[in-house]
């Protein structure tokens, strides 16, 4: 997983007044847990988190204090100004290469869904899959190919398994699935391994509607 650097400075006092002239300066107010004794305060530029923030992508955290000393973190919480959308306040967390993490990873799709290609709809349950492993193991976003799925199917997160990190979902949670829609075509490879004799075939919604509105024509 990619880390971006956060170039900051310790913050000597804590206090309303303090954080008011840090945002009025372009600074962001940060406390970073999970570190030896109480939890450190610094401070950061606004412009420094843009990488962090605006992204879909997730990145491990180097924090780069003037004062010599560095972390690596991960964001655990941020809060934004109601109206202005400014950066509030950021909460990171300390990590070590040798401990396991727990994140939210994004999911990117590869291929064509073959239901699509035949008129269905893909649709989306998860955009971000929680999982727990070490820093080094986690990837920047986990691939899900989708090109077998077909009307009707769905794709579980165990296909997405991995020896590199545990997922933390049910096995039996949908990543997306194939969904029907009103433009559906045949499938011809389905139809050239099931031959199916004319009368067995159940009329379609639009072949029934049809049936309806000439026997009303009819009367």
């Amino acid at each position: 997983m990619k880390s971006i650097t956060i170039n900051g400075s310790k913050r000597e006092s804590v206090g309303k007044k303090a954080t008011k002239a840090l945002r009025n300066a372009g600074q962001v107010p940060c406390v970073l847990y999970g570190v030896e004794g109480d939890p450190l305060h610094f401070a950061a530029e606004e412009i420094a988190f843009q990488n962090l923030v605006y992204t879909p992508d997730v990145h491990t955290v180097k924090i780069k204090l003037k004062s010599g000393e560095s972390y690596d973190a991960i964001l655990q919480d941020i809060q934004f100004h109601p109206v202005t959308d400014a950066i509030l306040h950021m909460d990171f967390y300390q990590i070590f290469d040798d401990k396991p993490i727990t994140m939210e990873i994004p999911i990117h799709t590869e291929g064509v869904a073959r239901g699509v290609k035949n008129g269905g709809v893909l649709r989306y349950n998860l955009r971000r899959l929680k999982v727990r492993g070490l820093p080094g193991d986690l990837p920047d976003y986990i691939v899900a190919n989708v090109t077998k799925l077909k009307i009707g199917q769905k794709l579980y997160v165990t296909a997405v398994a991995s020896d590199d990190y545990k997922i933390q979902h049910p096995d039996n949670t949908v990543i997306c699935q194939v969904r029907t829609s009103r433009n559906i075509v045949e499938d011809l490879e389905d139809e050239e391994e099931d031959e199916v004799a004319a009368d067995e075939v159940p009329a379609s919604e639009v072949d029934s509607e049809a049936a309806v509105k000439e026997g009303e024509d009819k009367e």
